[in-house]
Order: structure tokens, then sequence, then C-alpha cells
């Protein structure tokens, strides 16, 4: 399976009837760039607080270890809206869920936004890692909307979009918090949903439901999904374990190289995003690596890049300060490729279980993953207060190992 088929497979399962009624309504450049707009900028709502801890530690004068819960629960909210809310699509209107998702994460935004106190804070981030998921809800629909003979190139577009978001959220917050304002950050980011709000309410087709099971049927299905299905067991625990190290040093990396001996601001953690760039981009090479000589291979071979790259940066703590910014760079492109390679191999191991239920192993495949995302968020701020860089670091090489055990383990 192609990278691009990988990104859209979990639309393969859809009725007929609900993919014919879907398709009829003309799929446009114009749509197709609002869609991938919408997911781009909805998911860079989940990483928008990373490069700002710093900033957001002093202004509201909150502890290294609290300050770290807020990436935790963003990503918690996204792992949990992803479980509860993310099956909503295939029994409503999807068009409606969008709408919906799309107004409550403006609220949300906006609550982070003129939150008086850390807690406050806390909430709108566990608010908006749930409202978020209506970027779950963009990609199946752009699968949808589009034609069998472009659905790869248009879906392809769309997540592209959702890239984009990913590796410019951290630049951009990080150099709006240091110019203007973590405030005004949050300000805009409501903007600009509300803005592909608007847009989606009057050029989004409306969506048939394709069934009928109740809510708990929905919700039910999943279990079951995950009780028979090893390789499904299988790929959720290890990408999960990989995203422990991966989110402890995103949440963590802002607040390190604010204090000694770096002093730098919060752009510099931004523009970390860049160094990633690299390797996210890289991912299509994973899936047809992955075509070619099997996924197995392929997640064994990026998990031990990004356990590598981050016992790099351990080597780099012995190093004078310039030298360990540009260790820390360059491991940042490894360890970035080795998990994307990795999570493209886990996808084409999920959705080959069954077509048949493709949206749904997805939907389990990712809440392991963001339950380790806000795991590493969390733990990453306590070895941060109690150990310093180090036991970040030391974090990060012990989960990556871990999820390499368990991919080596037999089958």
């Amino acid at each position: 399976m192609s990278t691009s088929q990988t990104l859209y497979a979990a639309s393969s399962a859809l009725p007929q009837t609900a993919r014919t009624q879907a398709s009829t309504a003309a799929l446009s450049p114009r749509l197709v760039l609002l869609l991938a707009a919408a997911a781009g900028l909805g998911v860079a709502t989940l990483y928008y607080s990373q490069p700002m801890l710093g900033i957001l530690e002093t202004h509201l004068g909150a502890s290294t270890r609290v300050v770290g819960m807020v990436p935790m629960l963003t990503q918690l909210g996204y792992a949990l809206g992803i479980l509860l809310l993310a099956p909503l699509g295939d029994r409503f209107d999807r068009r409606r869920v969008i709408l919906v998702k799309a107004t409550a994460l403006v609220g949300a935004l906006l609550l982070a936004a003129v939150s008086p106190s850390i807690g406050y804070l806390l909430a709108a981030s566990f608010a908006i890692g749930l409202s978020a998921t209506m970027v779950q809800d963009i990609v199946p629909a752009a699968a949808t909307l589009a034609p069998d003979a472009n659905r790869g190139k248009i879906v392809g577009t769309v997540m592209t979009g959702l890239l984009l978001g990913i590796l410019l959220s951290r630049v951009v917050s990080g150099f709006v918090a240091e110019h203007a304002s973590w405030r005004a950050m949050f300000f805009a980011a409501a903007a600009s949903v509300a803005a592909i709000g608007a847009a989606a309410w009057r050029g989004l087709p409306s969506f048939k439901p394709t069934t009928h099971l109740s809510y708990r049927a929905l919700i039910g299905s999943l279990a079951h999904l995950w009780w028979h299905h090893r390789a499904l067991r299988r790929a959720a625990f290890a990408q999960g374990l990989l995203s422990v190290g991966f989110s402890a040093f995103w949440s963590t990396l802002a607040v390190m190289l604010h204090g000694a001996p770096f002093h730098l601001g919060s752009s510099v953690a931004g523009a970390f995003g860049l160094a990633g760039a690299a390797g996210a981009l890289a991912a299509p090479i994973a899936g047809r690596l992955a075509d070619r000589r099997g996924p197995e291979l392929v997640t064994r071979i990026g998990i031990a890049i990004a356990t590598l790259s981050f016992a790099a940066m351990a080597i780099g703590l012995t190093m004078e300060p310039h030298t360990h910014l540009v260790v820390l760079a360059l491991a940042t492109v490894g360890f970035d490729l080795g998990v994307q390679a990795t999570l493209i191999a886990h996808q084409t191991i999920v959705y080959g279980i069954d077509p048949a239920s493709r949206s749904r192993l997805n939907a389990v495949l990712f809440v392991g993953m963001f339950i380790g995302m806000a795991a590493g968020a969390g733990i990453g701020s306590l070895a941060l207060a109690q150990w310093g860089w180090a036991g970040v670091i030391a974090l990060a090489v012990v989960s990556s190992m871990a999820a390499l055990a368990v991919r080596m383990w037999p089958r």
C-alpha cells in the first residue's frame, strides 16, 4: 500500500451509497483548499502551546511541573476525543459534526486566551484537545468527496495541509508569543478556526450517515477490535511508547531553552519545528519502503533511528552550548523521521487487518498514540523539574527502546 493509499484507506470501507451521495457534490479546487486549510489549522491548535511554555511559566507564576500539564491535557483530550467523538462521523452528517467541533474549538481557544490563571488554561487545554478532533472528520470527508480516479491526489493534498499545520504551528506560536504575547496567539488561533468554520458552513456539502448503530454500539465495536486483533494492540503499544519520548521532548524544549545556559526565547524553540520538517517530509519514503520490504521492517528501522537520535542528544549534554544546539537540531531531524516512518508503517499494518473497519482501527491506533503523547508531556515535565534535561532525554531513550522491544518480540 502506498503512502497516499494509506492516508485515505479508512474511507474505502464506506458503503457505496454513501460514497455516491457525497461524491455528487462538485469537488472544486477551492473546496480541496478549504479542507486542507481546515485540517492544518485544526491540528495546529494541538501544538501552539509547546514553544510558549517558558513564557507561560513566567507570566502565570506556575511551576515547571504544572505548566507541563498544558500540553499533556491537550494531548489527553485529543486521545479521548478520538475514542469518544470520532465515531460520530459515521453516525451523523459529517458536515454538522465538523461545524459543531469547530464552534467548540473556537470557544476553547478563547477561554485559553483570557485565562486568568493556570487552572483555567489547563481546562481550556483539555477542551482544545477534545474539539480539535474535527481533523479526524475532515480527512474522511475529503476521501468520501473525491472521485475514485483522483482520491489519492486529493487526500494527499489535504494531508499536506495537515502536515504543514503540525510543522508550522510551533514556529508561528513561538514567534507570536515572543513578539506579541501568548494570549495574542490563542486569539489568533480562535480567529483562524472561526474563519475556517464559516467557510465550511458555506462550502462543505452534507454527508449521508453510513450506519445507524447506536452510539454505544459504535464505541463497543472499538473494544471488540482491540481484543480480537493482536497486530492492532502491538501497533498501538509500540506507537504509544515511541510517542512518549517524542512528546516529552517537544513539551519541555521551550522551558529548557528558556533557562541556563541558553536563555533563548520561544521563537527559537518554535524554529525547531523546521528542523523536524525534513524528517516529516521524508515520510513518503517510508511508505515506499513498506511496500517493497514490508511494514514490519520499517517499524523496526524507524524506532531504531528515533532511539539513536535521542541517544545522540544525551551525548550533546557533554558539549559546549553552541555545539549542543547543533546536535539537538540534527537529532530532531532524526527522531522526527523515525517517528513519522514508524507511524506510516503502523497504519499500513492496521489498515490491512480488516478493510471493513479501517476508520475504527485507525481510531484505536491514534488513541494509543495520543495517550503516549499525553503521558510523555506529563512525565517529561516531571523529569525536567526533578533531573533536568538529562532526565527528559533518559525518558525518551528508555521509552523508545521499549517500543523497539515490542516490535522485536516474536509474533
